[in-house]
């Protein structure tokens, strides 16, 4: 059975339950050579609806993962936008933030970054890390320069609020949201961080902060856990996707762009009258070319 994104769409009305959320497929799930050819026929579809997209040129797409460490960030956004054309595309990885972008509101440095219309943004990671790996590490708040008047017992309210509108309003103004997390066990980012270190050409992508952070997994999971259910909203869902199968999660992903890119009301846009006299005059000129 291939899988349908609603089933791990999370709810709207803030119920959700980290808890009764899976990590991992279906037992009924196609075997890997299946979801290999479910994902190839996925992709093809996602090229055609990218063009469509870029000429329609009415919404943009933002597209948000958030996941611990080891949860296939990287090569589900890679192999999702594999063979569709890259320059409509802008992918963004956001590391530790800079003096500069600290010496703003958290939602500056992405605003900054956000998609034109017509366009794909990626966000790897995004402004969720301000209610995520800062919720688990306070301390962080040190170095942000907050307002006196920046009362630390609503902060976390206060910045799901901030979301909330802020991604209100780019729904409001024609940006389509999709937000992805990919929920990885315990046990199996264990297995990977493992395998990291076994193979020497994947230690460029081992931290020893990835098995520091370890220690802290239970708050991670009450903070993603809050704020997936105080953000997940209509214009704006989050998607809680099994990541312990890697080739399951990106079908998940990619059957949630594509169903959601079918679902707008989009055309090819048609040329005017004049256009079209203009098109018939290029024509004639290239059928008499040279003689």
């Amino acid at each position: 059975m291939f899988p349908f994104p609603e089933a791990y769409r999370v709810p709207f009305d803030g119920g959700f339950d980290l808890s009764a959320a899976p990590t991992n497929p279906p037992k009924d799930v196609p075997d890997e050579k299946a979801l290999e050819k479910r994902l190839e026929k996925l992709v093809a579809r996602f090229d055609e609806l990218q063009q469509l997209f870029f000429a329609h040129d009415k919404h943009s797409l933002l597209l948000i993962f958030q996941a611990m460490d080891a949860a296939g960030k990287d090569g589900t956004i890679r192999a999702v936008t594999r063979g569709v054309n890259p320059s409509g595309f802008q992918v963004y990885a956001f590391k530790q933030p800079s003096a500069e972008e600290r010496d703003h509101d958290f939602l500056w440095r992405t605003a900054k970054c956000l998609p034109e219309r017509g366009r794909i943004g990626i966000f790897n990671r995004s402004y969720y890390e301000e209610v995520l790996v800062v919720r688990v590490h306070p301390e962080y708040l040190d170095g942000q320069n907050l307002p006196a008047e920046a009362s630390h017992d609503t902060l976390w309210a206060d910045r799901f609020e901030s979301i909330h509108e802020h991604e209100k309003h780019l729904a409001r103004n024609g940006t389509v949201i999709l937000k992805f997390w990919l929920n990885v066990s315990r046990g199996e980012q264990k297995k990977r961080l493992l395998k990291r270190l076994d193979n020497p050409h994947k230690h460029w992508k081992f931290s020893p902060t990835d098995v520091q952070e370890r220690q802290y997994w239970d708050a991670y999971m009450q903070a993603y856990a809050e704020a997936l259910g105080a953000t997940s909203r209509k214009q704006a869902p989050w998607y809680a996707v099994p990541a312990d199968n890697k080739p399951y999660m990106r079908v998940v992903v990619a059957e949630t762009i594509v169903q959601t890119l079918e679902s707008l009301r989009m055309d090819y846009p048609e040329p005017d009258a004049a256009h079209l006299a203009r098109f018939e005059e290029c024509r004639r000129l290239l059928e008499h070319e040279g003689e």
